[in-house]
């Protein structure tokens, strides 16, 4: 039996024991099978079964609701795509990329709304979230990112571009030059909020079955070592875990992001450090940092870093990487002298998010062969998977909406290169992005490869 609270800081502090359901025991039939009890199924079923409640809907999970991304990630509940507004208009049309913006901004009130009506406690904080630019590099893609929103038509109350004095009110890092603030975010704790969404689909007669591998989707069946369930609909949600899926080896990779927490903090600790709000904070490096003030006030941090894995391999002993955790910590120190040289660290944990050939994630329908798709997010899911939820359960019923005519609806990612290729290509952007950060750090001037290379996977 795996040691589910060993997985994460997280589930080691989710409120309810983490004891599997029952498994599928047999073939069975149902109205609609969800494979994944991640975010993007539980959401999924959670807005289906609230629409029909006759609806017979069956989530199947290889371990338990919240074992994977949705379990582990930084809880963040944003507004962030993984894909630019320009990147989005150059593929869909202006008017596309900014009805996809607006769609992140309510989903990101939606979820808070769901939230407090379910009673799911989960640490909600609408702190927003802070990006700090500590380089003149940085400091040009902040006021890039400004500008790029402008034009776009998103003003100051979306997203605005603070000084050293404001940027260092919210977080106080050191060397801090300037900062985007967007207040379209949430803090919160994700475990807490996958098995309260667990919860709340079972109240609304879904069935969930762990312990329950699925091996191979078709076309009105979801086949698992216990039984086939057969379904007029059947809905992939498994992300970072697709490629163990037979014919989906290289739909998305599984890029692996690592994370930390220390020891609940002092308060003078915190009066140096900020966060008051329990804002959200990254920075504006290429290799993507991330963190939050646990409401237990500890500080979470994470960040990429670790190897894309030789034949899109996903293993439990992949979540754990010494140098990736050592890098983090000495990012923290570096961030917060405060924490002192050996910061405080109680709790690391790590896992795989997926990410589409062109950085896009995705969510479809196809209605002649009854198969569904959400997926793709790059690690921007707490909140697009809510979205895709929504989105699913309006393209199944055959409802047109505002959401089922947004431009990730029914798009096709190409499919990943064949190894060792897919191998050779993420590694190298990898290595690429950490050798532009750290030149960035030792000359003060704007990486050309590095923006090269994110202007190829359409940023």
């Amino acid at each position: 039996m795996v040691a589910y609270r060993d997985l994460s800081y997280w589930l080691s502090t989710v409120d309810e024991p983490l004891t599997p359901r029952p498994p599928l025991s047999g073939d069975s039939v149902a109205d609609v099978v969800i494979v994944g009890a991640g975010y993007t199924g539980l959401w999924t079923a959670y807005y289906l079964a609230e629409a029909e409640p006759a609806l017979r809907i069956v989530v199947l999970e290889r371990q338990v609701a919240g074992y994977g991304a949705s379990g582990r990630n930084g809880g963040w509940c944003s507004a962030l795509l993984p894909t630019s507004l320009t990147g989005l208009a150059r593929r869909h049309g202006r008017d596309a990329a900014i009805a996809m913006q607006h769609a992140m901004y309510d989903t990101v009130r939606e979820v808070g709304r769901v939230v407090a009506a379910e009673g799911i406690d989960c640490h909600w904080s609408y702190g927003g979230t802070v990006l700090l630019a500590r380089s003149e590099p940085q400091v040009q893609r902040a006021r890039a990112t400004v500008a790029e929103a402008r034009e776009f038509g998103f003003g100051p109350a979306d997203l605005d571009l603070l000084g050293p004095a404001e940027a260092v009110a919210r977080c106080g890092a050191t060397g801090v030059r300037a900062a985007t603030y967007t207040p379209h975010c949430a803090a919160l704790h994700p475990a807490r909020l996958v098995r309260g969404l667990a919860r709340a689909v079972e109240r609304r007669g879904v069935t969930i079955h762990e312990r329950t591998p699925v091996t191979e989707i078709r076309p009105r069946a979801a086949v698992t070592p216990a039984g086939t369930v057969r379904a007029p609909v059947v809905i992939r949600a498994t992300e970072g875990y697709t490629s163990a899926l037979t014919g989906h080896r290289r739909a998305l990779a599984p890029v692996y992001s690592l994370m930390i927490a220390t020891e609940p903090l002092p308060d003078e600790t915190w009066a140096e450090i900020g966060l008051a709000e329990r804002e959200t904070f990254s920075d504006h490096r290429h290799v993507i940092i991330y963190g939050q003030r646990t409401a237990d006030g500890r500080l979470a941090f994470g960040g990429r870093g670790a190897p894309y894995h030789f034949g899109s391999r996903v293993r439990s002993d992949f979540d754990r990487e010494p140098r990736v955790f050592a890098a983090l910590r000495r990012s923290l120190g570096d961030l917060f002298p405060v924490l002192g040289p050996d910061v405080p660290v109680t709790h690391t944990w790590g896992g795989p998010l997926g990410v589409a050939r062109d950085w896009a994630a995705s969510v479809g329908y196809h209605r002649a062969d009854g198969l569904g798709w959400a997926g793709g997010y790059v690690g921007d899911g707490v909140g697009t998977s809510n979205l895709a939820g929504r989105t699913l359960a309006d393209l199944i019923r055959n409802e047109p909406t505002e959401l089922t005519r947004l431009p990730w609806v029914n798009h096709r990612s190409p499919r990943w290169e064949p190894e060792p290729l897919r191998w050779l290509a993420v590694n190298a952007g990898l290595r690429l992005m950490l050798s532009a950060d750290e030149r960035e750090s030792r000359t003060g001037r704007p990486s050309r490869r590095a923006t090269t290379f994110s202007r190829l996977l359409g940023h």
